[in-house]
């Protein structure tokens, strides 16, 4: 990473974009001073995402698995992408995708996620939905760093919310939210300070 400018960072997202416009709309705040959002990748036609990414000032590029014989070429052609805007790091905000070897092969402990829940309960879809259904009192949101496996990766940052009796997947969604969001820029604050350090599946986290 480097040390005296801003981390360049691509966004990855694949819908609404909620995640990926709270990480612009604290660049343009100063909540994160070190991170210059350089690309936002996304995997869907006509994701809302898109434009909001070009209204926010941040180029974006649409790149569909479906035009790709594999996994491995649909990342290459993302990797070019990455290349050329000069990255150095990503974060995946909403990326309905698996990371597979060619990108985190190329950015090694660099790709972030942000995931619904407090890992490793409930990975992978309807986090909240998995949540309700099982009963727990409270749950929460995870930032970590990515490996190959799903919702797997080093933990770097949770934040716990309490589940009401009376909460739907709907209301609960909403409820994590800002907490996602609060949450996501902490640790890429964090991150871009040069301020997290690995021990195997530990982050340890050093003093401002």
């Amino acid at each position: 990473m480097p040390e005296h400018r801003p981390l360049r960072l691509a966004v990855f997202a694949s819908g609404r974009g909620s995640n990926a416009m709270a990480i612009f709309s604290a660049v343009r705040s100063g909540r994160l001073p070190g991170i210059d959002p350089v690309l936002l990748v996304c995997d869907r036609e006509k994701a809302p995402v898109l434009e909001k990414a070009r209204e926010s000032g941040v180029p974006a590029v649409q790149i569909l698995p479906r035009s790709y014989p594999s996994k491995d070429d649909y990342e290459k052609a993302i990797l070019a992408h990455l290349h050329d805007k000069k990255a150095d790091a990503i974060a995946l905000a909403g990326y309905m995708r698996l990371v597979g070897p060619v990108l985190i092969g190329a950015f090694p402990d660099r790709i972030l996620n942000i995931h619904p829940s407090l890992l490793p309960a409930f990975p992978g879809l309807h986090a909240q939905r998995q949540a309700i259904d099982y009963g727990v009192r409270v749950t929460g949101v995870t930032v970590h760093f990515v490996d190959l496996l799903m919702d797997h990766g080093p933990i770097i940052l949770q934040k716990s919310v309490p589940v009401f009796p009376e909460d739907t997947e709907e209301t609960l969604v909403e409820r994590l939210l800002p907490v996602e969001h609060e949450a996501y820029v902490e640790a890429l604050a964090a991150f871009s300070g040069g301020r997290l350090q690995l021990s195997g599946r530990r982050v340890l986290w050093k003093a401002d």
